[in-house]
């Protein structure tokens, strides 16, 4: 099972949505909520101070269920020696889950750590990146997830939760 994971701020929280699936699934098979009171602010090269605490909110409670991967939409790695939200997160962890990180839009610098994933008709492409698993294998699990547009239908079902 693997646990797609988005936040969704608010005035001074966030809510936090997981949902566990298999790679085939056209839905998820659970959804997770959580909720962080206060988050810290956004500061540009920091983003992983104001995401880790609500990505770990919800990994603490699927610890029951076997999970064999997590997606984040965010950057593992953003370059040499620097670290994306993935990367935190894979250490925060203990290595114990490979990270795949399904980001919208490149990084200026990351290009090396990262495999672009063209899905359906659409010209732009996902930026894949991973750690504690092959990124080739990464790249294409997220190729052939179950959806025919560019962001795979999972990917967009934990989105539309999260905005309600």
């Amino acid at each position: 099972m693997n646990l797609a994971i988005d936040i969704y701020y608010h005035e001074k929280g966030a809510t936090c949505i997981g949902v566990l699936f298999e790679w085939e699934d056209a839905k998820p098979r659970k959804v997770i909520r959580a909720y962080v009171d206060e988050v810290e602010e956004y500061v540009p090269g920091e983003f992983y101070k104001r995401e880790l605490p609500c990505v770990l909110a919800v990994i603490y409670q699927v610890k029951q269920y076997k999970v064999d991967c997590i997606l984040l939409d965010s950057h593992v790695q953003l370059g040499a020696g620097q670290k994306g939200l993935g990367e935190y997160v894979y250490e925060a962890m203990d290595e114990q889950y490979p990270v795949i990180g399904v980001a919208k839009r490149g990084f200026y610098n990351n290009a090396d750590y990262v495999r672009e994933v063209r899905r359906g008709e659409s010209e732009n492409p996902l930026y894949v990146s991973a750690v504690g698993c092959d990124l080739d294998g990464a790249a294409e699990c997220i190729l052939n997830m179950y959806g025919e547009h560019r962001i795979p239908t999972i990917l967009k079902q934990v989105d539309k939760i999260g905005r309600r």
